[in-house]
């Protein structure tokens, strides 16, 4: 199959928006004009399998206009000798997490370590739909890499959706529904469907009840292909790679790691033309960094047994002719942006690869994986100048990839000396709001703000079930209802999350209001939560049959214990808001139903 060539483009920005972030961020950033530049007498290693040799290379406006050996540079250009050092093509990352509970937790900063390990071009895994607008707007406005913004498809109670709303993780069984659900999330203009959860295995911590039928996983693949979107899993297991491979997935992760894999399956995936993304950065028992396990923990016997099993399958694959690309995983403990993408290619060494084909998994590899090799991913005449300046020979010695010396982002230099400021570690410029948040008069389910109300129920294998709906509550007037059934486990609870703005990533600003009413019934006591971007604040509501309007001014809303955030951001700041959430703590195995209306600041 052959994807389209896509480009990440800057999102257009109300003026207002621009100009209130340009004030924290450096003047310089993605919509600064690249200055035409040479590199001269770099040893270049192309990533099209030629050997690497010196030669020259010249950018202008952002692309690569010539290479080869004593070319002349025209007047004008900024020279960089770059005589004894490596140049390659920018690295990609094919699956990473752009997740505030990583580390590090914050946008600007993944950006940043990103660009400072020479990845230009990552998929992100992490966003719900509704926030892919946002994303892109406020990712547009910094010095970032390319990013790749991923739809997410599972299985009831399956991998991803132990964790998310179902309007982030698209949750289905029957190839209907696969194909549904692709259809549905092209309106939100993915650029990939990413870590498509098509294993439930759970690493042998739990019986698999949730994968993903073949039939099911091949409808997804070739509705997504009639868009020309490639499509990323999930996968652990031989069986499933198998799958993976008969149903034309593009890029299979992470490393099959149950078994050793069997000809049958490494014909499937060849046939089926995937390529391979083994994250082996996730997987590395003992992390750079990190507390090793004892070898006595039973823990460090079964990742040992399992990554052992990794390695030797990535190696197959390899030696079998499968196309091995680059994803980490990075988002997740231990597995930090940037670094554990020049930690894979170590790896990937240490699997069996020669340093050169983990450089080409690096870059060409995918790149062609995700249908942007046109583009990028290749050292090239008419190619996108994302480029790696190392000192070093990383195709003799792979750890050299480590020694970064500078990095060109679409001819920009973002990285080394003279590069463009670091982003500052600040949140996206605060949303001024309306007072009335919902009166629950639209039949979409979305806000006076346009946002989409979403259900939050508990985490993990089996998690409590609701249901929203818009009903009338007296005359033409309607409101909000939400019925729960609770799991049967410690402390289970549902709730309603009503995003201040989409997707929940620009921050509202609502200091110039006091505090929240709502109209509320139900049956009992309920949590009503502020969520900010580094806090979350409560008080106690309580609801009965009949209907009644509470008043909670915000200085008698309380820091939640246990979050992610020092003294300073538990503070009340006003500024930083991002959702309200009405959350029912009951007794597993019991039922919960509550109606709201009217939800405003005053």
């Amino acid at each position: 199959m052959t994807l389209k060539l896509r480009f990440l483009t800057q999102r257009t920005l109300t003026v207002a928006s621009a100009i209130t972030l340009c004030g924290a961020l450096s003047s310089s950033g993605q919509n600064a004009r690249p200055v035409d530049i040479a590199i001269v007498d770099a040893m270049v290693f192309d990533g099209t399998g030629a050997a690497p040799s010196a030669r020259t290379v010249l950018i202008q406006n952002g692309r690569i206009t010539a290479v080869g050996a004593h070319l002349a540079v025209p007047a004008g250009y900024t020279t960089i000798d770059a005589t004894g050092e490596a140049l390659l093509p920018g690295f990609f990352d094919l699956h990473t997490h752009w997740t505030e509970s990583g580390m590090p937790h914050s946008v600007p900063v993944m950006a940043n370590e990103d660009l400072a390990a020479g990845v230009t071009t990552v998929d992100d895994f992490n966003s719900s739909p509704e926030s892919f607008e946002a994303r892109r707007a406020w990712i547009g406005m910094l010095n970032a890499p390319h990013v790749n913004i991923c739809g997410r498809i599972s299985t009831p109670g399956g991998h991803g959706a132990d964790w998310a709303d179902s309007a982030t993780t698209r949750q289905i069984v029957t190839p209907l529904e696969a194909r549904a659900a692709v259809d549905d999330l092209m309106r939100y203009k993915p650029d990939c469907f990413g870590e498509t959860m098509i294993d439930g295995w759970r690493y042998g911590m739990s019986p698999d009840n949730t994968s993903m039928n073949a039939d099911a996983i091949a409808a997804l693949v070739d509705e997504a292909h009639k868009f020309q979107m490639p499509v990323l899993t999930h996968t652990v297991t031989v069986s499933k790679g198998k799958d993976a491979g008969d149903g034309h997935v593009d890029v299979i992760a992470h490393a099959l790691q149950d078994r050793d894999l069997d000809e049958a399956t490494i014909a499937a995936i060849k046939r089926g033309g995937s390529a391979f993304a083994p994250t082996l950065a996730v997987y590395e028992p003992n992390k750079p960094g990190s507390t090793p396990i004892p070898a006595t923990d039973p823990r460090f016997l079964q990742s040992q047994k399992r990554w052992h099993l990794a390695l030797n399958n990535t190696r197959l694959l390899y030696e079998a002719g499968v196309p091995i690309t680059l994803g980490t995983d990075a988002g997740m403990p231990g597995t930090p942006h940037g670094k554990s993408s020049l930690r894979e290619m170590e790896l990937l060494v240490q699997a069996g690869l020669p340093a050169s084909a983990a450089l080409i998994a690096g870059t060409a590899n995918s790149a062609r994986a995700m249908g942007e090799i046109n583009d990028r991913g290749t050292i090239e005449v008419g190619k996108r100048a994302d480029l790696v300046l190392l000192k070093g020979k990383p195709w003799e010695t792979i750890g050299d990839v480590e020694k970064t010396d500078r990095v060109f982002l679409s001819g920009r230099l973002v990285f080394g000396p003279g590069a463009l400021a670091p982003n500052p570690d600040v949140p996206m410029a605060a949303a001024k709001v309306g007072n009335i948040v919902d009166d629950f008069e639209r039949e979409d389910m979305r806000t006076n703000f346009a946002t989409l109300v979403v259900t939050n129920p508990d985490g993990g294998l089996s998690r409590s079930s609701e249901i929203l709906q818009i009903v009338p509550r007296e005359g033409t007037n309607h409101a909000l209802l939400m019925t729960g059934k609770m799991v049967v486990k410690d402390k289970p609870s549902v709730s309603i999350v009503v995003p201040l703005t989409k997707g929940s990533i620009a921050p509202a600003d609502l200091r110039g209001y006091k505090g929240i009413r709502l109209d509320i019934r139900g049956d009992g006591e309920y949590e009503l939560r502020l969520n900010a971007l580094n806090a979350a604040y409560s008080a106690t509501v309580s609801g009965n049959a009949e209907w009644k309007s509470v008043e909670i001014p915000f200085t008698e809303l309380h820091p939640i214990a246990g979050r992610r955030t020092s003294p300073a951001d538990a503070l009340w700041k006003g500024d930083d808001l991002t959702e309200i959430e009405v959350v029912a703590h009951r007794k597993g195995g019991t039922t919960t139903w509550v109606e709201l209306d009217n939800i405003l600041f005053f």
